[in-house]
């Protein structure tokens, strides 16, 4: 897809439509109304024409639906300064420490970039470098470091690589989109978009996703192994695979799984690996910060998600997703998810406003009347609620990210791309993108009845997602391009999203290893102490090693229940043994009505210690080979966070 490049300014006009999000230099209102006209010198089949419908409709609601509203302030973004944006890129990979008058600890970043695969420190070493080059320009006098201190030891230590690669060429003039406007090559993409939303029910064979391998090593390894097929399989990606996790006898790790000290620590590495996965395909990544600016701290609509979630936490402690974002959802599915045109057809405008006024006087005080609320009515009121977000829902840093996602040449690598952008979402917008997703997905598995497919969906949502790309000037055959690009992504997002809240098992290998090198530094620095002390080492060292495996014989593992019946209980360790079996042991031992309570998912087993901080495990985790992973974990049955 065609990337618009356009120059950020530091003030931004004002939009007629609350929430919108412009980048556009000049004072002009973004074109929804008219629909560019559809080329027809080439040899283009009106069916992919009449595909697209559904979304320009949307555009002309939308407009629609605005025309009353008075002038609101828009998020402005701020173009970031020569060597801004690498030291931003830094600071959100975890490596500030690199940088300043007063390095924290240098020894914690070292720990960080010794797990890094080539790739990742190829992105790591590229931004570094940008940043000391600044910094030197500028005459900055604090601490510099040069990339190749950093990177010395732990090149040594990183696997061999095959002769020939490149792990430090990594170049994002490759990218063959970026800058090009004319309209032929739009055309061409917009077609080749339109081919790919067209052949969804296209039948596909299940493909294994590799999670244990980083996605920007696997990049390159194919760009290697296709350098002679890449004519011969140019365009032909044209379907949707069937994509599938591959088993996994450690356990498959979901967000929400891990504690937030390794959650963090596998933000830092989601980023770099996005980066470096951009960096190999040769697509530029810029991450974008909104000034701050003056929202409303109260209401429903509007009002910044985490300042929602503050109020309706108040009401609902506990709640993750905004109160009035559940009930619209639970207001539509009451009125039958087997409605034709479900989420196409908009309710009546002046009707939306009224009822947009009067969520916001009784929501909160109980006294708003639900049966006032058509289903159709619910829906706009939900797709209004996405689009007048302060910041959009998939967060001003990483809109620009979602959006090129569409440049990367395979279905696999959008689908990698686009799983590491969920993980690096802030929480509130994550959890509220996942519940939209799984009700969008509701709707789908009702489309004999509603004729809303997987296609329709995603045409309909595109704009109330990406709203924001329509403040960009373009010429007809780029907003054509645009269009198509944001169908496809949201199209990827319904079609996957049970998929990309999957966190990649390379990433949590490598959480993994930091964590086991901290607590070895952390040992070593222990032993020391406890010698300068003059304490007996050895009683400590046997301490320290027979602490977890005291009471147990090889091949046992202790399992702690402390809020059952059976507090504890030594499980033998066998080929077979899954953590369901485990649970299933000690529910044995409860009350039928115990039991019952307790396999509706409220409790799950938990791996503690060793090499992670937290993690549950899955159903379907084989804990002899999870016990070999991590042996000197401990093992607890509890109640899953709210």
């Amino acid at each position: 897809m065609v990337v618009v490049v356009t120059k950020l300014v530091h003030c931004l006009h004002r939009s007629r439509r609350h929430g919108h999000y412009n980048m556009n230099q000049e004072s002009t209102a973004p074109r929804v109304t008219e629909r560019p006209p559809f080329d027809r010198s080439s040899s283009q089949d009106s069916l992919d024409e009449l595909s697209m419908e559904d979304y320009w409709i949307e555009l002309e609601n939308i407009k629609k639906s605005s025309e009353n509203k008075q002038d609101q302030e828009v998020v402005v973004v701020k173009e970031p300064d020569e060597g801004e944006l690498e030291e931003e890129w830094l600071k959100e990979a975890g490596l500030s420490n690199l940088f300043g008058e007063s390095v924290d600890d240098p020894q914690e970043s070292m720990v960080f970039l010794s797990t890094l695969t080539r790739t990742q420190a190829a992105a790591v070493q590229k931004r570094v470098e940008t940043v000391s080059q600044t910094l030197r320009k500028k005459n900055k006098q604090h601490h510099i470091p040069d990339v190749r201190d950093i990177f010395a030891q732990q090149t040594e230590s990183k696997e061999k690589t095959p002769d020939g690669t490149e792990s430090q060429s990594v170049r994002t003039n490759e990218n063959k989109y970026e800058g090009k406007d004319d309209q032929a090559s739009s055309l061409i993409v917009y077609n080749k978009e339109l081919v790919n939303l067209a052949s969804e029910d296209t039948p596909a064979s299940e493909t294994d996703i590799n999670l244990e391998v980083s996605f920007a090593e696997q990049a390159v390894n194919q760009k290697e192994n296709a350098k002679d097929k890449t004519q011969k399989n140019k365009g032909c990606d044209t379907s949707l695979p069937s994509f599938r996790l591959p088993k996994d006898k450690t356990g498959t790790t979901k967000i929400g799984d891990l504690a937030s000290q390794d959650m963090k620590k596998v933000c830092y590495l989601a980023l770099i690996e996005l980066t470096a996965l951009y960096d190999v395909l040769g697509i530029e990544l810029k991450q974008h910060k909104a000034v701050k600016i003056k929202t409303k701290d109260s209401g429903l609509f509007g009002v910044p998600l985490a300042t929602l979630l503050e109020q309706d936490q108040r009401k609902v402690p506990g709640t993750r997703i905004p109160l009035i974002f559940q009930k619209l959802i639970s207001r539509i599915e009451e009125g039958g998810l087997e409605t034709e045109g479900l989420l196409r057809i908009p309710g009546a405008a002046m009707r939306i406003k009224n009822l947009c006024q009067e969520l916001e006087a009784k929501f909160y005080e109980g006294t708003f009347n639900w049966e006032s609320v058509k289903q159709h009515d619910a829906a706009s009121l939900l797709k209004l609620f996405i689009r007048e977000l302060p910041q959009p829902l998939l967060s001003i840093e990483y809109l620009k990210a979602f959006q090129v996602v569409q440049n990367l040449p395979s279905k696999k690598q959008q689908l990698q791309a686009l799983n590491l952008l969920v993980i690096l979402l802030p929480e509130a917008n994550r959890d509220t993108l996942k519940a939209l997703l799984e009700f969008l997905q509701r709707v789908i598995d009702n489309k004999e009845e509603n004729k809303m497919t997987v296609m329709n969906v995603a045409m309909v949502m595109a704009p109330n997602l990406f709203m924001y790309q329509l403040g960009l000037k373009a010429n007809e055959q780029q907003e054509l391009a645009k269009a198509a690009g944001t169908a496809n992504i949201m199209l990827l997002l319904i079609k996957y999203h049970k998929l990309l809240w999957t966190i990649p098992k390379f990433i949590v290998n490598q959480v993994r290893k930091q964590n086991t090198e901290n607590q070895r530094k952390d040992r070593k620095a222990m032993k020391k102490l406890l010698k300068k002390m003059a304490y007996d080492r050895e009683k400590y060292e046997k301490q320290d090693k027979s602490t977890n495996d005291a009471d147990v014989p090889q091949g046992v593992i202790r399992v702690q229940a402390p809020h059952l019946s059976k507090v504890s209980m030594a499980i033998q360790l066998t080929e077979e043994l899954k953590a369901s079996d485990v649970l299933a042991r000690f529910l044995s031992q409860e009350s039928s009505d115990v039991a019952q309570t307790l396999k509706k998912g409220e409790v799950s087993l938990y791996e503690i210690g060793g090499n992670i901080g937290e993690r549950c495990l899955d159903d379907n985790t084989y804990m002899k080979d999870l016990y070999q992973l991590n042996p000197n974990a401990e093992w607890v049955i509890k109640s899953k966070p709210v």
